[in-house]
């Protein structure tokens, strides 16, 4: 059994919908396909970003995402207009092949439009995320993920300055300010992992 096989397998015992997928084009068209005529938020996801989801998605839905913000439209407002949409898409930082998966966020918005308040959520997932335990996934979020993301954004942060840990920081540009551990589908929403046997995101 495959690293994305045994990952699956995992996550369909803990109630999630699972979707597998070589590459990420046949990912994105399974999304393209999935999702019509309905109202979208995104989660600051550098995955949806090389998939090109916005582009795709904007086409017969109606697209909010913080990272490509309407005219006149600021960063929050358009946040909390994730918040209300029909469908949310976002990545997470690490998954285990026990089947948890790891975010950390600093504004909150990415972590609270995955927990609640939306018809469906896709998690949207490379192969470069998972681990094989909650501990290694987490320490990954932390260690990995979070200072390449803190780098992406020019944060001045010391792990995006040094690019190889989190330094425990007190910077006003920090983005370790909660974790969030998916021990298993939140109840009463309808979540689907997609999982992507391609190296991409943080």
């Amino acid at each position: 059994m495959t690293t994305i096989e045994k990952t699956a397998e995992a996550l369909r015992g803990k109630g999630y919908e699972v979707s597998c997928f070589e590459t990420g084009e046949e990912a994105a068209q399974y999304l393209d396909g999935k999702i019509d005529g309905y109202t979208v938020g995104f989660g600051d996801s550098e995955t949806l970003l090389t998939l090109g989801m916005f582009d795709r998605l904007s086409k017969h839905n109606d697209v909010h995402d913080p990272m490509h913000r309407s005219e006149g439209k600021g960063f929050y407002s358009t946040a909390r207009d994730c918040l209300t949409t029909e469908i949310f898409l976002t990545s997470v930082n690490g998954i285990a092949e026990t089947g948890e998966m790891v975010n950390i966020d600093g504004t909150g918005n990415r972590v609270a439009g995955s927990l609640y308040g939306h018809r469906k959520v896709y998690f949207v997932v490379g192969r470069n995320k998972i681990a094989p335990t909650l501990q290694e996934a987490a320490h990954r979020a932390r260690n990995v993920a979070a200072p390449m993301n803190a780098a992406r954004h020019n944060y001045k942060t010391p792990c995006a300055v040094t690019q190889d840990r989190c330094h425990h920081c007190k910077s006003p540009d920090r983005i370790c300010n909660a974790q969030v551990i998916y021990w298993r589908k939140m109840n009463h929403m309808d979540m689907e992992v997609v999982l992507i046997d391609e190296d991409l995101g943080f």
